[in-house]
């Protein structure tokens, strides 16, 4: 009887594990709390170059200056990301590789991205600007990034950036402004 008590709570415990791997895994491609994803979304116009000019501080980024991302179409469907930045204190480029995905229809600003093997996290675009300056958040209110075509932006665009991050719940006085100035030649080869 022991036993079969043991087992039982283990099979229960095994499950709840399970729930809760899942649901912890699913909400990392949600949304945050009063942030929606842009409709009307058209992936060949987003396509291309982005510089990041601000973002919210994360470990995975954390000290690179000279931060941008490019998109491109996979072949078979999905996109290929890929982040570059710069670590002045290293006096070296950081380089990553992932893949993005559609959380839902493809006119709507919500996609999945993983750098990491089989996990996804949200990459929710809640802003665009005639595609030249996009404010994007991930699942929680922890990440937030202003992506421009250019490396730098007018003072307008910061003050929209500023206004409707504060309007979605996003702490902009823990913002980093990425320095984009340019790099001295011998720093410029990856």
């Amino acid at each position: 009887m022991f036993k079969k008590i043991i087992s039982t709570i283990g099979v229960r415990f095994h499950a709840g594990v399970c729930i809760l791997a899942v649901t912890f895994l699913a909400g990392c491609t949600g949304l945050p709390k009063n942030v929606e994803p842009v409709k009307n979304f058209k992936l060949n116009q987003y396509l291309g170059t982005w510089y990041e000019v601000a973002r919210l501080d994360h470990s995975f980024e954390r000290g690179l200056s000279h931060v941008k991302a490019e998109y491109v179409l996979k072949e078979g469907g999905g996109i290929t990301v890929k982040n570059t930045g710069f670590n002045q204190e290293k006096n070296t480029w950081s380089e990553a590789e992932g893949r993005a995905y559609f959380k839902g229809d493809q006119q709507t600003g919500h996609l999945k991205v993983s750098f990491f093997g089989p996990f996804y996290a949200s990459y929710v675009i809640f802003y665009l600007d005639d595609y030249q300056h996009a404010f994007v958040s991930g699942y929680n209110h922890n990440n937030l990034w202003l992506l421009s075509r250019t490396p730098t932006v007018s003072q307008k665009i910061k003050d929209t950036f500023l206004t409707t991050a504060k309007q979605k719940g996003f702490d902009t006085s823990e913002l980093i402004w990425v320095d984009q100035t340019p790099l001295p030649a011998h720093t410029l080869t990856q």
